[in-house]
């Protein structure tokens, strides 16, 4: 069985696959689309992929019942965990727009941040694929890289940033990479692995977290945030996956 751990990048989506039980398998590929690595010729079983997956038509508070969970556990790393606003805001083609349908569609009002506005279109992609793809709903898991660290550290938050000022914090990135050896899932070869052309290192970095979790997820583990997961408007899941066993 193969799995996939999937981050977006430059050039469209970075995946991390690997065959269950078979380290030595694992390759990286950078594709243009989602769906092209659901398609690949490894058909994984499990796509754990680090972006927004189950769209509210309103928010409450501080962003989707999965973020409002996971930041608390995430001590100084929480402000990677973005609110994602409505369904709307999201298919908003403008920045202005987007804001005018946040404040209008949250409580308290919120706007959207530039930085959560710039993922939109690979939200897009992904929520427009699994609900014109149901057979993929059962296989695509959403997962946060700073959660998945947060398992592989025992329960606690990573006191070293992954970036500073938008470059990779070479500590950081160091912290994260021997979490990922010290799991004893991923090869030394596949973790030292440069980044592909399209792609950034922490990009790589971050699909290797997912593919932590997509393999504990294929050898029955995992555990989301909620638990049970919600549901959106169009049956789609709305939870963060991570590892169940901490290290």
């Amino acid at each position: 069985m193969w799995v996939a751990g999937v981050d977006g990048c430059r050039m469209g989506w970075i995946a991390a696959l690997m065959q269950v039980g078979h380290p030595a398998s694992a390759k990286i590929v950078v594709a243009p689309t989602l769906a092209a690595i659901a398609d690949a010729p490894e058909q994984p079983a499990v796509i754990a992929v680090d972006m927004p997956i189950g769209l509210p038509e309103q928010t409450e508070g501080s962003g989707r019942i999965p973020e409002q969970l996971v930041r608390p556990l995430l001590g100084q790393r929480q402000s990677s965990v973005f609110a994602i606003p409505s369904r709307q805001a999201v298919y908003a083609a403008e920045y202005g727009e987007a804001c005018r349908i946040a404040l209008a569609t949250s409580d308290p009002p919120r706007k959207v941040s530039r930085q959560g506005f710039g993922i939109f279109p690979k939200i897009r992609e992904i929520d427009a694929l699994l609900r014109a793809r149901p057979d993929l709903v059962d296989k695509v898991f959403e997962v946060h890289p700073e959660l998945a660290f947060w398992a592989l550290n025992g329960g606690l938050a990573l006191d070293q940033p992954k970036k500073v000022k938008s470059v990779p914090f070479e500590p950081g990135m160091r912290l994260r990479r021997a979490l990922l050896k010290q799991s004893g899932l991923l090869s030394d070869a596949l973790i030292a692995s440069p980044a592909p052309k399209g792609a950034a290192a922490d990009d790589l970095l971050d699909a290797l977290a997912g593919l932590t979790v997509a393999l504990d997820l294929a050898t029955g583990g995992g555990q989301a945030f909620p638990d049970p997961p919600g549901r959106d408007a169009y049956g789609l899941p709305v939870a963060i996956w991570t590892l169940r066993r901490l290290s």
